[in-house]
């Protein structure tokens, strides 16, 4: 199977203007024949954490609308946005649907971030599902920290471990090329990484979207400053 990661420079709080970018993105992981893309944490707003907690508008149920377009490009997509809960505050949330657009399941962040608590509320549930014969883990940038999540997908016999993420530069960048190749080594599992690329909220994000092998080796990486797709065949 052949997966796609990828990054992109979010139009801030403009869930249309993301959306027609996704669909792009998707239609060029489809021309190089994945059948599986990954997008970045909070895509389809980037990382505008007031807006998103002003308006819940920005907040995305897996039936909206909005998503229509992505969700007929043909191939199956993995989609994080602000997700509507029971309570007052959303979640940082994954949706993934397949290549008929149908929603295969969806995926609370469990790890929030500093500045994410007090306006998210955290998932409790491990995010798995099967696609083509392989089983998915997913993790949302810092729930891949804590190696007692990764490793519970591997225990759970998940063969691709998929993180939609924000990694600034700086600091970041070093975070990014130690942690997934770090995980790929730990859990012997495939790893793919979406991230931002440019300014997301307080952060520029530092693009490298990558796949590794099991074991950490590098099977394809973006570079630091295009809005495109990494695509690697992990069979």
């Amino acid at each position: 199977m052949k997966i796609a990661a990828a990054q992109l420079t979010c139009v801030p709080a403009d869930i249309p203007a993301n959306v027609r970018q996704l669909v792009t993105l998707a239609g060029q992981a489809r021309s190089q024949d994945a059948e599986l893309i990954v997008f970045p944490e909070l895509t389809l707003t980037g990382y505008e954490l007031e807006a998103t907690a002003a308006d819940p508008d920005l907040w995305v149920t897996a039936d909206d609308a909005r998503l229509d377009t992505l969700r007929s490009t043909g191939i199956a997509t993995v989609v994080n946005c602000a997700v509507p809960t029971d309570g007052p505050r959303p979640a940082i949330g994954t949706y993934v649907y397949g290549s008929d657009g149908e929603l295969i399941t969806t995926y609370l962040k469990q790890h929030l971030y500093e500045n994410e608590q007090g306006i998210f509320t955290a998932g409790d549930q491990d995010g798995r599902f099967e696609l083509g014969g392989l089983r998915f883990a997913l993790a949302t940038c810092f729930d891949n920290h804590f190696p007692d999540l990764t490793a519970r997908g591997a225990a759970d016999g998940c063969h691709v471990h998929l993180a939609s993420s924000l990694y600034g530069t700086g600091n970041g960048i070093h975070e990014r090329a130690t942690v997934y190749p770090g995980i790929a080594k730990d859990t012997d599992t495939h790893v793919v990484l979406a991230n931002h690329v440019g300014p997301s909220g307080p952060w520029t994000g530092c693009g490298g979207a990558a796949l590794w092998a099991p074991g950490g080796a590098l099977l394809t990486e973006a570079d630091g400053h295009t809005t495109t797709v990494a695509v690697a065949d992990i069979l």
